[in-house]
């Protein structure tokens, strides 16, 4: 299995708790971001209300903690539209992805400067994870336009929209080829939806850890009762394939 959503929060002994609590649940590799750069209470009100967080996200406690890893945890770079441009360009080259998040950075996804990070994105093969939100500017719906924007990109909408249970979203998202969604957080119904709406071949596995363990996960993976090529797919192939790995 293959985890495309995992988070690293800064200090010791973050790695070490990951994977402890993959082999757990039975979870080979998995992709990882740096977490840690909003508290929860904070980052929920952000999520209603709005609210941009300035804290740095550790990209390079990331990456090292990958590189470490031997090949089990894949880097996300985590960037703030605001700042990082040059930096995720920079180093984009050693890692595999790209995380945007209206949520802890408080921007909106027709802001030039995301532009500018995708195009990055888009030189290095990297997917591009957000998690949409019920703002205006932040939604499902924009999450369309900007992939159709940039039909060569891979995006994965993260916990299959806002809230869990953006059912509607699904189908906004289903007729763009280059829009996967990501499990972790949202209802079984959902989950369902999206295989139906999108295919098996468009949804991926996560965890959210340390947000949610991934035996919980991996229990809703398997309450899904797919058939043996689509369990495959959304376990971990369609990882294997977005991530090149």
């Amino acid at each position: 299995m293959f985890d495309f959503h995992a988070r690293l929060t800064p200090g010791p002994g973050a790695a070490e708790a990951l994977l402890g609590a993959l082999d757990e649940a039975g979870v080979e590799r998995a992709a990882v971001c740096a977490g840690g750069v909003v508290g929860l209470d904070r980052l929920s009100v952000q999520i209603v209300d709005g609210g941009r967080s300035k804290a740095l996200a550790d990209n390079a406690g990331v990456l090292r903690a990958c590189e470490a890893s031997g090949g089990r945890l894949v880097p996300f770079f985590f960037a703030d539209p605001y700042r990082d441009a040059a930096g995720y360009a920079q180093a984009a080259d050693r890692y595999r992805g790209l995380e945007i998040s209206p949520a802890v950075h408080g921007f909106r996804l027709d802001d030039p400067r995301v532009d500018a990070l995708v195009r990055i994105a888009a030189r290095h093969r990297h997917p591009v994870y957000v998690v949409c939100l019920g703002r205006a500017g932040t939604r499902t719906e924009d999450l369309v336009v900007l992939a159709g924007r940039h039909p060569d990109v891979t995006f994965v909408s993260g916990h299959c929209g806002h809230t869990g249970l953006d059912a509607a979203g699904l189908s906004l998202v289903a007729p763009l080829p280059n829009i996967a969604v990501e499990l972790s957080g949202c209802f079984t119904a959902v989950a369902r939806l999206a295989v139906r709406r999108l295919g098996a071949h468009r949804v991926l596995f996560g965890t959210e850890h340390p947000l949610q363990h991934p035996t919980v996960e991996v229990a809703k993976l398997r309450a899904l009762g797919l058939p043996p090529d689509e369990l495959a797919l959304v376990a971990a192939g369609n990882a294997n394939r977005i991530l090149e790995c």
